[in-house]
């Protein structure tokens, strides 16, 4: 199950390439597909296959993270797994 991940920025590299953290695994990703949206550390991004999909909230990335775990199986754990190989 591919599943787009909260993740929070850590640092802004450039506009099209950032630094994520997601359960303390780090990686970059794309951020091409979010427009003209500014990103800043701290905030938190929708991830998928490597790319930020959209700017979510706090409040919206704390629930998306309890709904992925509440899932059951390994669904988060799979997803940490994919996200710790995953390269841009």
């Amino acid at each position: 199950m591919c599943l787009g991940v909260p993740a929070q920025v850590v640092d802004v590299v450039n506009e099209s390439r950032a630094q994520v953290s997601m359960s303390g695994v780090t990686r970059m990703i794309a951020t091409d597909l979010l427009a003209d949206a500014p990103l800043a550390p701290g905030d938190w991004v929708l991830v998928h296959v490597g790319f930020a999909l959209s700017m979510i909230d706090d409040d919206e990335a704390q629930m998306t993270l309890q709904q992925i775990k509440q899932l059951g199986g390994n669904t988060y754990e799979d997803e940490l797994e994919s996200f710790k190989g995953s390269r841009i």
